[in-house]
């Protein structure tokens, strides 16, 4: 006869193991069909490369003056006043980054905004001053830009880094010589501080003010003398005196 507690100590033993075995079985079928889905995944990463927007592309293209590239991407459709993820218009890049060549395809665009301003209020006229790119600064007169924008103004950007011939071409266009910025200063104040004689004489030759104050009452003399320009000083002061000789 059989013993029926050994028969059944035997049976949940043995369906205990199958249940082990079965678990075993289903948890080595979940990780291998987890294996194949992450390598289905990394093969379509490694297939399909994340591509690069279209904004990024074309302000790669204006930074590197990559004209071919921003005429196709403009010629899709995109928006010559974009851009980039700091508010910086593609124009004022082309600017900032002396890309010549793209700035004047953005220029002869009848869609480009040529006064369009940077968050900082930054056209790419003054960025071009600011650099010293003639050939930028002609092209954006040639289309009738603004050279006397209110508030900081061109003139003001070309005289603090003594781009003589910006200073002079805008003065050519009326560029007005005493242009007062939000807080009162003036190029020759800018062309001073920076210690730029050749431009301090360029402005007063044209007649700038050497009397101006700006809002805290600073004169061009003062901003020679706080940023140590003994040579624009000793300019500035022979001028003084020659005019309370007259």
């Amino acid at each position: 006869m059989t013993n029926y507690s050994t028969s059944t100590a035997a049976i949940q033993e043995t369906s205990a193991a199958q249940i082990a075995l079965g678990s075993a079985r289903r948890s080595v079928s979940r990780l291998a069909l987890a294996a194949t889905f992450a390598c289905a995944a990394l093969t379509s990463l490694v297939a399909s490369p994340v591509q690069a927007a279209p904004i990024d592309s074309l302000i790669k293209s204006v930074k590197f003056d990559d004209v071919d590239g921003v005429n196709k991407l403009l010629a899709k459709g995109m928006d010559p006043n974009s851009v980039d993820n700091q508010g910086i218009p593609l124009l004022v890049i082309a600017a900032r980054e002396k890309s010549d060549k793209v700035g004047a395809a953005l220029i002869a665009n009848p869609k480009t905004d040529i006064e369009i301003q940077d968050k900082a209020g930054e056209n790419a006229m003054m960025m071009a001053a600011l650099g010293g790119d003639l050939d930028f600064v002609n092209l954006l007169i040639a289309k009738d830009a603004e050279v006397n924008k209110k508030g900081w103004a061109p003139l003001h950007y070309a005289a603090a880094n003594g781009h003589d011939d910006i200073v002079k071409v805008l003065l050519d266009h009326s560029a007005y010589v005493d242009a007062g910025s939000p807080n009162g200063t003036t190029p020759l104040m800018m062309a001073a501080r920076g210690g730029h004689v050749s431009t301090v004489k360029l402005l007063l030759d044209n007649g700038a003010d050497l009397t101006v104050k700006n809002q805290i009452g600073l004169t061009a003399l003062d901003f020679a003398k706080t940023y140590k320009e003994p040579d624009v000083v000793e300019g500035l002061t022979a001028r003084l005196q020659q005019m309370q000789q007259k």
